[in-house]
């Protein structure tokens, strides 16, 4: 009966981020935390190696869509992946079940939700007014950032939070992008954040692997259940009233974010 809750779980988790492309991370960390009563060192480096995978499959199809702005991906993971590395050491230095380390993940976890719920509201709020299309002659300029350092200091940031907390590269992300990339259509600000997290959660949940923070059994079961919710959600996308399921989600996920913050 509970493998069967953790494959139920998910596909709901699946189902979510195929209608409204917030990240796993924000849901499934918090959900096998505090509904599972998984230690928190196991729930992020599981669901860190559950994202990787999940978001795999989504950046194959975006690829053959043609709509994966590559050179900012490079840009982002330019950031994300020395600072991920960097932030496993000091993990690996310090010990993941070391008390002190459990406190700051959660803590950290917390602010993130909250971070991810404010963006969440803010892109339903926004979601109709954002640019959906640019002529393929203006694409250059629309990737070219304020100034080069920005999106190499955004991927550090979001590697380090993706590390510690397994939430970052979903909600934060895309709203990250859509300011330092304001002429990018959202389809293509996207299919970058999916792109470029696949390689961080993957370097982050082998990371995680490697000091022993991951559930192994538990990730199949969660991969079991994800992978026809992430079908059928990406399917209903254009049947759901998208402000209304974002809006939601983010009372959600700050009611997550303070209680988290609270322990």
């Amino acid at each position: 009966m509970h493998d069967f809750a953790f494959v139920f779980a998910g596909f709901a988790v699946g189902l979510i981020v195929g209608l409204t492309g917030v990240g796993g991370g924000s849901l499934m960390t918090p959900l096998l935390i505090f509904f599972f009563g998984v230690k928190p060192h196991l729930a992020i480096g599981t669901d860190l190696l559950f994202a990787a995978f999940t978001k795999m499959g989504g950046t194959v199809s975006l690829a053959r869509q043609r709509i994966v702005p590559w050179r900012l991906v490079g840009t982002l993971s330019a950031g994300s992946i020395p600072a991920a590395l960097v932030t496993l050491y000091v993990l690996h230095t310090l010990g993941p079940g070391n008390p002190a380390v459990q406190r700051a993940m959660t803590m950290t976890l917390g602010v993130a939700l909250l971070l991810t719920a404010a963006a969440t509201l803010y892109k339903a709020i926004r979601g109709k007014q954002i640019l959906r299309g640019i002529p393929d002659a203006e694409l250059a300029q629309a990737t070219r950032p304020r100034h080069w350092s920005l999106p190499i200091l955004f991927g550090a940031l979001i590697g380090t939070l993706v590390t510690l907390t397994s939430v970052g590269a979903g909600a934060i992300g895309v709203t990250a992008l859509m300011l330092l990339y304001p002429l990018l259509p959202l389809p293509r600000i996207v299919a970058a954040d999916i792109a470029y997290a696949v390689p961080l959660t993957l370097v982050a949940g082998l990371g995680h692997a490697s000091l022993g923070s991951v559930d192994w059994p538990l990730l199949a079961k969660l991969l079991l259940g994800s992978l026809p919710g992430i079908w059928l959600g990406s399917r209903l996308v254009q049947k759901t009233p998208d402000r209304v399921i974002r809006s939601l989600l983010s009372v959600l996920l700050a009611y997550a974010g303070v209680k988290l913050i609270a322990i």
